[in-house]
């Protein structure tokens, strides 16, 4: 008999009968003369109730199930005299695939997120993290249905670089040489390396998706990214995925707009189609996530200058922990004070002095500023950060020069803006802090199957 997932078995408007069904035990219950079973296979949040009687053939082993037990039901499906529960099985064979000892760390009781991390390869059978993991499935699933329906094309951009996207440097090094014999040499010689010459993991797909966007019109990458930055905060890891769309014929305002609307179609989807999952977010994580995901929806987002927004900073009477001046990279305190206190709502900043951003950003007109935006949102602060990009080769020569960033590894960057050059724009927005977003989850660590963070790479 083909098995029934439990969320198809629960979404039934009709008994059909006889079901089959697989999954994890998450309670046992003995009675004198059956047992109660809730059973869970992944596919929802909800159990489904299996009562096995002592008449089953195999009733002795029934009676050794345990929590975290693997066991597949035959059964009659019925309503439920219950409450909370609209169908169970009455069980007409129960073939017990595997027993947990007693040693198994997931007992009915609320774990702590730290302990949880310790035993990431368990955590997705609990409910929180079932939940998140279904919901980040989803999210993934709704990105690149939104982008198909605006006609962009997904480009897989390279994991491994030679040049560095954002110029800070924090980026892990790609090697095929041995350790030791580079220490005996004293130095690296990277035209013996692999790729004959130093090699990094990406920090960005964006300059990738800018060439695409000068061929194809509208483009995204939707991949994994890098940073050797340590920092143990709850909004970084090492390894995280990022979104990254690139439009042609596309000014500042154009990115904005895109921005927004995108944030606004996903917050929507997972309302529509995760209720169940964000329920268990809003009961137990954070009760006012309901109403930050309803204004997301329903407000429109502020937009305001860098200039504008130091100027709020600095008159707000707030003591911050970082003083706000003029020319300064803004820090989370600053950016949760403009959306969650002043704003309520998300704003974008624009206009920021050209010394805090990178190089491919658009410098206006007064010299001084580029084009460049960043989202900030209530809980979070910066979810996304993007620019309309310097098309003007002679801007973009003398910024590079500016800086002092070595062209030779962007010269089919600089190409890009000989060969029938156009203005186009487009943003980043870190994949894990919009899942952080719309659960209340408030560490990074918790949104992701795996962390990679500074001292910690296991599982």
């Amino acid at each position: 008999m083909k098995r029934t997932k439990i969320k198809a078995v629960l979404d039934m408007a009709a008994s059909p009968g006889e079901v089959f069904v697989q999954g994890w035990v998450r309670t046992k219950r003995d009675a004198k003369d059956f047992s109660f079973i809730e059973l869970n296979d992944g596919s929802c949040l909800a159990n489904i109730q299996v009562i096995a009687g002592n008449g089953l053939a195999e009733y002795d082993q029934v009676e050794k199930l345990t929590t975290g037990s693997a066991a597949g039901v035959t059964g009659q499906l019925t309503a439920s005299p219950g409450k909370g529960q609209k169908w169970e099985i009455q069980a007409t064979a129960v073939d017990v695939i595997s027993i947990a000892p007693e040693t198994y760390p997931l007992q009915k009781k609320r774990h702590t997120d730290e302990f949880l991390r310790s035993i990431a390869h368990l955590r997705p059978r609990t409910n929180k993290y079932g939940a998140a993991f279904r919901i980040r499935s989803r999210m993934a699933q709704a990105i690149h249905t939104f982008y198909l329906d605006k006609g962009f094309h997904y480009l897989h951009s390279p994991l491994i670089t030679g040049s560095d996207c954002e110029g800070a440097g924090e980026m892990f090094r790609v090697t095929a040489l041995d350790p030791a014999d580079v220490q005996k040499q004293g130095k690296m010689d990277f035209s013996r390396d692999f790729f004959g010459q130093e090699a990094n993991l990406t920090v960005s797909g964006q300059l990738s998706a800018e060439m695409f966007a000068l061929a194809l019109g509208d483009v995204y990458t939707f991949s994994p990214t890098f940073r050797a930055e340590n920092s143990n905060t709850r909004r970084h890891a090492a390894e995280f995925w990022m979104l990254e769309p690139e439009m042609a014929f596309c000014d500042l305002e154009g990115d904005m707009d895109h921005a927004e609307e995108l944030v606004k179609y996903l917050v929507s989807h997972a309302m529509e189609h995760c209720k169940e999952d964000l329920d268990l977010f809003m009961h137990f994580v954070d009760k006012n996530l309901g109403q930050q995901l309803e204004t997301l929806i329903s407000k429109p987002f502020a937009r305001l200058s860098y200039t504008d927004a130091v100027d709020i900073l600095k008159k707000c009477g707030k003591t911050f922990e970082y003083p706000v001046e003029y020319g300064i990279d803004l820090q989370s305190e600053h950016e949760r004070f403009l959306a969650e206190e002043h704003f309520k709502r998300p704003v974008f900043l624009t206009d920021y002095p050209r010394q805090i951003k990178p190089f491919y950003m658009r410098m206006n007109d007064d010299g001084q500023t580029v084009a460049a935006m960043d989202l900030l949102v209530p809980g979070i602060g910066e979810l996304i950060g993007g620019s309309q990009r310097e098309e003007r080769l002679n801007v973009l020569d003398a910024r590079m020069d500016e800086i002092g960033l070595d062209k030779d590894p962007y010269w089919w960057y600089l190409d890009s803006r000989r060969f029938g050059t156009v203005p186009h724009a487009g943003f980043g927005m870190g994949f894990e802090r919009f899942l952080m977003m719309i659960t209340g989850i408030s560490n990074i660590r918790d949104v992701i199957a795996f962390p990679r963070t500074p001292g910690s790479i296991d599982f």
